[in-house]
């Protein structure tokens, strides 16, 4: 039997082959971002120039100073972080040097030291080490810094720890 022939006004408006789901992208980041999966373990120093996701393992040293390292929620990092932001939501045991802000999801681990000027920790998340929130004014970083050292002593007095916003604790060990 014939088929008539189909007009493409009339034609079916869907695909008998879908096309997968791609998240939008974010419109001011115009790099693409490097992924190192959950089976890859690197050892040695990792640099780029484009935004970095973690999955896997990462043993010494990761240096993306002006974009974003994502830890992924199976990602550890024994390394010391150098970037422009970064953002946890594994396990990151290192020094984290961020010229942005820092990042640290309900399911992050962070144990080390940190140098930030803007940092945010959700509920659940566990840190473990200094933090220290730097501004761009020196003037402004020391006077923050005292006013700091002096609530920070306040509430180390008061019962070893502090509450931040959202309900999250910074602990204060004295090990001198």
């Amino acid at each position: 039997m014939l088929q008539p022939a189909q007009n493409p006004a009339n034609a079916p408006k869907f695909s008998p082959n879908p096309t997968p789901y791609t998240p939008p992208k974010n419109i001011s980041s115009t790099m693409e971002q490097a992924t190192i999966g959950r089976s890859v373990v690197i050892k040695g120093d990792v640099s780029g120039a484009e935004s970095l996701y973690v999955d896997g393992r990462i043993e010494g040293t990761v240096n993306f100073a002006d974009n974003r390292v994502t830890i992924g929620r199976n990602g550890v990092v024994v390394a010391n972080i150098s970037a422009k932001e970064v953002v946890i939501m594994g396990t990151v045991t290192g020094n984290i040097q961020c010229t942005d802000r820092l990042d640290i999801r309900s399911e992050g681990s962070l144990t080390g030291d940190v140098s930030t000027p803007r940092i945010s920790i959700e509920d659940g998340a566990m840190v473990k080490g200094a933090v220290e929130v730097k501004t761009a004014d020196r003037e402004k970083t020391q006077s923050k810094s005292n006013d700091t050292n002096k609530a920070a002593a306040a509430a180390a007095g008061a019962g070893t720890s502090a509450t931040l916003s959202s309900g999250s604790k910074v602990m204060y060990n004295e090990s001198n």
